[in-house]
């Protein structure tokens, strides 16, 4: 029996209202005047004040600088504005990118040498700051996870701090944080949920415990998902997208995430296509190609999408799955080739062997992909 790690953040709060309970929390964490880490989007939204209210007028400040695929200045201005109001702890309330930054930001600012010294693997070595990861998205799974990933501009690349350090002290979800995310947003954060739990279900590095989270995790998104992004105000459906993002973040926080996540990081750091976008365009492309390495597993994904599968060949049913799959990113309007996004077809080698360079991922991924072969799914999905 191989020996398996899980990994959360200290305290989960999850349901409907959970957010009312952040004032006893602060406290608990000593937190006396925090920091908010936001974007412009979650600000004007109005989503914010539901966590201001619950807080002290004139003992927070807001930064709300973070923009999609936020570069590294971005967390060195964050740390700045938290060393410049004497801050004692930070919230991060958005989507990925907010809460990215927050994480790096609260581990950078007691950090005596260059942000850069901490990409990779377990290069963290303390984290002091306090830390509560608020998501108003349902899809990146940002608040569970030891992951922040971040755009270097000059290499054209995303790069990742990997650290348990990350890991914040206490992850608020509740749905009604995401009643104002745009159908855009809604759609492909929504994806990436359901990419995240794919993955972390074929991944070589997933467990017992991994795979009861993915597989929740993916009936919960599949059937909601339409729901959510048909209707903005459907309580019930944006709860089962905000569980599902929340079991899929567990589950790959400990599994990992495969080639469809290695793939899309050189359109991001290329392309500032967002992550979610990313994933969306790749993800049948890239199940096509993993499936003859894991096809008795695309059985168990297509009974958790709905599908009988005792009537069901092992193939009919990744057959079942591609389809559905199609379908989901067409009914929730996700562009549906790279060439629609104004990406020339010269540049896919070299995004090929950007791609191939991302080992940590392609490591967890279940068949072995070459460059000519990660070149062949970036054709396909062009």
């Amino acid at each position: 029996m191989k020996v398996s790690r899980f990994r959360s953040a200290r305290q989960l709060l999850t349901g409907e209202g959970a957010t009312e309970q952040l004032p006893q929390h602060l406290s608990a964490l000593n937190i006396h005047s925090p920091l908010l880490v936001t974007d412009k989007g979650v600000r004007d939204s109005g989503s914010l004040t539901l966590i201001s209210q619950h807080l002290t007028e004139g003992s927070f400040s807001i930064f709300d600088q973070v923009p999609p695929e936020p570069e590294v200045d971005i967390v060195k201005a964050c740390a700045a504005a938290f060393k410049h109001g004497q801050h004692d702890g930070i919230l991060a309330v958005g989507g990925g990118s907010a809460m990215d930054i927050a994480k790096c930001t609260a581990v950078y600012v007691d950090h005596d040498g260059e942000l850069e010294d901490l990409f990779g693997e377990d290069q963290v070595r303390q984290r002091r700051v306090p830390l509560i990861a608020i998501p108003t998205t349902a899809g990146t799974g940002s608040e569970v996870t030891n992951i922040a990933i971040l755009s270097d501009p000059e290499a054209q690349l995303k790069k990742g701090i990997v650290s348990d350090h990350l890991l914040p002290d206490l992850a608020i979800v509740s749905p009604e944080m995401t009643l104002s995310c745009p159908p855009t947003v809604t759609a492909a954060s929504g994806v990436d949920a359901l990419v995240h739990a794919l993955e972390a279900y074929l991944s070589n590095f997933a467990s017992d415990i991994t795979d009861a989270l993915a597989i929740k995790a993916m009936t919960l998104i599949i059937n909601a998902l339409p729901k959510a992004y048909a209707q903005a105000d459907n309580l019930s459906a944006r709860e089962a997208m905000a569980t599902g993002s929340l079991l899929a973040g567990l589950a790959f926080g400990n599994a990992g995430v495969g080639a469809v996540h290695a793939l899309a990081y050189p359109l991001g750091g290329r392309y500032h296509i967002s992550h979610g976008v990313s994933n969306a365009l790749l993800l049948p492309h890239v199940m096509e190609v993993n499936k003859m390495a894991c096809i008795e597993r695309f059985s168990d994904i297509a009974a958790a999408f709905g599908a009988p599968v005792h009537q069901l060949s092992h193939q009919q049913a990744a057959d079942y799955v591609l389809e559905r799959l199609y379908t989901l990113c067409s009914d929730v309007n996700i562009p549906a080739r790279l060439r629609d996004l104004s990406i020339p077809e010269a540049d896919l080698p070299q995004l090929a062997e950007e791609a191939f360079g991302v080992k940590r991922l392609l490591r967890n991924n279940p068949r072995d992909l070459s460059v000519s072969e990660i070149l062949g799914i970036y054709q396909a999905a062009y």
